[in-house]
């Protein structure tokens, strides 16, 4: 065989395969990157609650 027949071999051993496609490492470092960023949502969340203070004054009696 030549050069060129085994190149073109190659290239279709090596074509991407619809059903093999997978989300790699871009997929990963934009997942985790939504992750740290809810989980400081919720730390920024659970500060300012924190701070709420609430007492419930009792309703005035209705004539």
């Amino acid at each position: 065989m030549s050069a060129p027949v085994n190149l073109t071999h190659l290239a279709a051993d090596l074509a991407v395969d619809d059903a093999k496609v997978t989300p790699g490492l871009l997929g990963f470092i934009v997942f985790a990157a939504l992750g740290v960023a809810t989980w400081f949502l919720v730390k920024s969340m659970n500060r300012q609650f924190k701070k709420v203070d609430f007492t419930e004054e009792p309703e005035a009696p209705k004539e």
